[in-house]
């Protein structure tokens, strides 16, 4: 009995290395298991996290879709609602004015013709502007070029005046002295007319009648061609003026008007004892003479 004791205690001896091992072999395997499965449940975990948010976008994605899809079938029906209004209100109007599809596009096409003809007629109409203009320019330069040759004209005409001037005679009036350039013909009388500062009116007087001239009035009393003398009287606001033994070219002067300025006759020929002719001078303000019908 003891024997077997003692042979199974060395028997337990011998095999308890062998157990512990054993134990440590399966313990390092529980370990290993105890991670993979903790790394599968977390996996997992994050699967269903990831799941979960995809999930919620596709559900959005999806509302957002069907309220596109929505909307889509409210603006077709929208639009076929409109095209049917569209119609009916085209074929209200054809019916009213009377007109068949056919004459309705034909007038249409009619009315865009006209437009490209008035757009044809508008683009001609400016170039003939333009054309017109450049002409226009051209004449200007061709008006500027005479101007400058009218220029020139004018100064000699005003060169020749003044020559003209020069020679014309100055002799003195029968009223204060006063002396003034006269004329003793017809050509001296247009250079003074040419001066432009008085107004002048030629005139011929026949014995014993009395004329207007101007806005006096003269009357030939007498007249002597061989002695160059004559008498004649002056009729001017109510009053009478006698010149009396007067000689050709000799300036006659008297004051007429409601602002009485110089008046001036001169008589320059004698054609008879029963006429003469001359000139009747007055300032470039006095009233203009009434001209009778």
């Amino acid at each position: 009995m003891s024997e077997i004791e003692s042979s199974s205690k060395s028997s337990e001896v011998v095999d308890a290395p062998k157990r512990v091992e054993v134990q440590e072999t399966a313990s390092d395997h529980s370990g290993a298991l105890l991670a993979v499965i903790a790394l599968a449940i977390l996996s997992a975990v994050g699967g269903l996290i990831w799941s979960y948010v995809l999930s919620g976008r596709l559900s959005h994605q999806e509302a957002a879709l069907a309220d596109a899809n929505q909307q889509s079938v409210k603006m077709r029906a929208e639009l076929r609602e409109t095209n049917a209004r569209l119609k009916v209100a085209t074929d209200g109007l054809g019916k009213s004015l009377g007109l068949t599809q056919r004459q309705m596009d034909t007038r249409a096409e009619s009315i865009m013709q006209r437009e490209q003809a008035d757009s044809k007629r508008l683009e001609t109409a400016q170039k003939q502007t333009t054309q017109a203009v450049n002409a226009v320019s051209a004449d200007v330069t061709t008006v500027k070029t005479d101007v400058g040759g009218v220029k020139t004209d004018v100064a000699k005409t005003q060169s020749d005046l003044a020559g003209a001037v020069a020679q014309l005679t100055s002799m003195k009036g029968d009223l204060s002295g006063h002396s003034s350039l006269i004329a003793r013909n017809h050509d001296e009388l247009e250079t003074l007319k040419h001066k432009g500062d008085r107004n002048y009116f030629e005139f011929a007087l026949t014995k014993g009648q009395k004329k207007p001239v101007g806005t006096v009035s003269l009357e030939l009393k007498k007249a002597d061609s061989k002695k160059n003398r004559f008498t004649l009287t002056v009729f001017s606001d109510d009053k009478q003026y006698d010149k009396k033994d007067r000689n050709l070219n000799e300036p006659l002067q008297f004051y007429s008007g409601k602002d009485p300025g110089l008046f001036e006759l001169v008589v320059n020929t004698i054609s008879s004892k029963n006429q003469i002719s001359g000139y009747l001078s007055t300032p470039k303000g006095s009233p203009s003479p009434v001209s009778v019908p």
